[in-house]
């Protein structure tokens, strides 16, 4: 039995990271939005590390925030420890990370899309896509309620015919104990979606009270706190300590000792999971040559003894979990809160999206998040707020928006998926992105805030006062460039008190900050008219004098990446009958269909001689239908 549950411009399927971004921009940009959740207590929900940020995945973070997206704001209002990693390396791969009170940080982000106008939040379970001459009508739901509308957005998560492995244990479920989605897999294969098995898994959680601290080494966050949103001036908490501890050769003899119990080496597991993040056992089996492995012991929030063990993900039975788990120096009377277990999923071949998220088949819907075969949060939030900004723009009939991979972090992330497809779950990194000095996370605000902005994103004050850090940055730049300092005694012997060599010949203090143990608070001592600027601004005008030279390489590379962007490939192009390219390169390009000549050359399976014969191809028929014209 349907009825008719209601008229929506979007509906949102799922509330996790990529669903709250998606149903957040939709409604923020004035489009009536309904977003559906299998159940309320999931919105923004934590499965897996209580966390936010990281290497690669701050840049994310930052990029969502300089849009107009929410999870910036969120975890900064709910996190109890900030680190800023890779501070010994250079600008281009510093990234922020912080622990998060993981049901504060449900409850704040409930609280704001419970309140957003435009925006309804319902649990119910979509069972159905309803679609009527390749466009999307509406979702259908478990109780029988069907919910017109004129595009739809799925983030489903790790929901999707989710099955939980512990050992020989196994049944249907969702992530930390929910109930899985069982239905909506069926219609999207009916509906011609093809879908992919993919596996993730998560360590136990622990009761601190059954934990030696004392026996660890504690980890503590930075003395002062960087922010991931923009719209954040400073944040003063008292910070909650992490700790470090390792396995040992007990720990490796338990898990050889009954390998044979893994589900993920007996056969019982059959999705594919993640290389970069594998169990304890893979990691002890794949690197049989170390004595140990690090296991940092990371506290869930403020008003809970649950401890999140990372580095001890495992999907061996329980009764081997929790010996193996006592093998590690302050765990050795631990007591489980939550098993580890590892949850198999239905997931899309996203190369079947166009960069806008959209299917390319079915006009209206569109997907983000870990039904796209990516792992976190930051890549599902990332995904959302995209998806949700592109639903508008199609229903406005305007054109979406599409970050390129010299944009932002995002634009490799999506590229990567819709381009290269995907074997395992993907997530971001800093090696995926060949721009990485230019797409720093201190400059996603002077990358991306113009684009939230012309989106409906970013409000008019927040605007101007990116418009005032952008000016005063590049005056102050300017200042330092004409400001010159002569090789007196005087400034010499400063010179020497600050760590540096003297100067012989007058130098701008732009050249002198070029030097490595100088900072522009250093100038100080040289610089009497210096204008009071923020940590923010003292940040951009830092790093952009100091890479100046690199920051110019790459702006040449990125010049002629654009080439090859901008040359355009037509969307009917037939590539079987192009003489000279290859079986395979012309029937990855048929199933992608790529835009541009750069995004071809991307696709796996497609060679530099398959590129050159494209070209000549695309050449021929250029000169052809000149001729014609003519």
């Amino acid at each position: 039995m349907t009825y008719q549950g209601g008229n929506y411009d979007i509906v949102v399927v799922g509330a996790g990271h990529a669903g709250c971004e998606a149903a957040l921009a939709a409604a923020r940009m004035g489009f009536n939005t309904l977003l559906l959740t299998i159940n309320l207590d999931s919105v923004a929900m934590m499965p897996c590390n209580p966390s936010i940020g990281g290497t690669g995945k701050g840049h994310l973070v930052r990029e969502i925030d300089a849009l107009g997206g929410e999870m910036g704001k969120n975890i900064d209002a709910t996190m109890i420890q900030s680190k800023m990693l890779n501070t010994a390396k250079g600008p281009a791969v510093h990234s922020l990370r912080a622990q998060a009170d993981k049901k504060n940080y449900q409850f704040r982000m409930k609280e704001v899309i419970e309140n957003q106008p435009n925006l309804l939040l319902k649990q119910q379970e979509a069972t159905e896509i309803l679609i009527e001459k390749g466009k999307i009508t509406g979702v259908k739901v478990l109780t029988g309620a069907i919910y017109a509308c004129r595009a739809a957005i799925i983030c489903s998560g790790t929901y999707l015919k989710g099955r939980i492995i512990i050992g020989d244990v196994s049944y249907d479920g969702g992530p930390n104990g929910l109930f899985p989605a069982m239905y909506l897999s069926q219609s999207l294969k009916e509906n011609g979606i093809e879908l992919q098995r993919f596996k993730t898994g998560t360590p136990a959680r622990v009761d601190a009270k059954s934990l030696d601290f004392d026996k660890m080494v504690i980890q503590n966050g930075d003395e002062k706190i960087i922010p991931f949103s923009f719209e954040t001036e400073e944040i003063n908490i008292d910070q909650v300590p992490c700790y470090l501890t390792y396995t040992n050769e007990k720990t490796h003899q338990i898990i050889n000792q009954n390998i044979d119990r893994s589900p993920l080496y007996n056969g019982e597991v059959t999705g594919i999971g993640p290389r970069y993040c594998p169990s304890i056992e893979t990691k002890v089996m794949r690197f049989n040559d170390k004595d140990r492995h690090q296991i940092f012991i990371e506290p869930e929030g403020l008003n809970t003894n649950e401890i999140y063990v990372q580095g001890m993900s495992s999907s061996l039975p329980e009764d081997v979990q929790i010996d193996l788990y006592r093998t590690v120096p302050g765990m050795e009377h631990a007591e489980f809160m939550r098993s580890a277990y590892a949850i198999e999923y239905d997931c899309i071949h996203p190369t079947r999206l166009k960069a806008s998220l959209e299917l390319k088949d079915i006009d209206g819907l569109f997907f983000a998040g870990q039904i796209n075969g990516t792992s976190g949060y930051e890549e599902a939030a990332a995904q959302g707020l995209i998806a949700g900004i592109n639903a508008v723009k199609g229903l406005k009939n305007e054109e979406p928006v599409i970050l390129d991979r010299s944009q932002a972090y995002i634009g490799v992330l999506i590229d990567d998926i819709i381009t290269k497809g995907i074997d395992e779950p993907y997530r971001m990194m800093t090696s995926r992105c060949e721009y990485r000095l230019l797409l720093r996370q201190d400059n996603a605000d002077l990358r991306l805030t113009p684009i939230g902005y012309q989106a409906g994103l970013i409000n008019e004050e927040r605007y101007k006062r990116f418009l005032d850090k952008k000016v005063t940055v590049e005056k102050e730049i300017e200042r330092l460039l004409s400001f010159t300092i002569k090789p007196s005694a005087e400034n010499n012997e400063k010179m020497i008190e600050l760590g540096s060599t003297p100067i012989k010949k007058s130098l701008s203090l732009f050249e002198i900050l070029k030097r490595p143990e100088m900072t522009y608070d250093l100038l100080a001592v040289f610089d009497d008219q210096r204008p009071a600027l923020n940590w923010s601004e003292k940040e951009q005008v830092e790093v952009q004098i100091k890479y100046e030279g690199y920051i110019k390489k790459q702006l040449a590379q990125v010049e002629q990446y654009k080439k090859l962007e901008h040359r355009s490939i037509p969307n009917d192009l037939d590539y079987t009958k192009i003489s000279g390219l290859r079986l395979e390169a012309a029937e990855k390009l048929n199933a992608i269909k790529p835009l541009s000549m750069g995004q071809a050359s991307r696709i796996s399976g497609v060679s530099p001689a398959d590129m050159s014969v494209l070209m000549i191809y695309l050449e021929q028929q250029k000169r052809r239908n000149q001729r014609a014209g003519d």
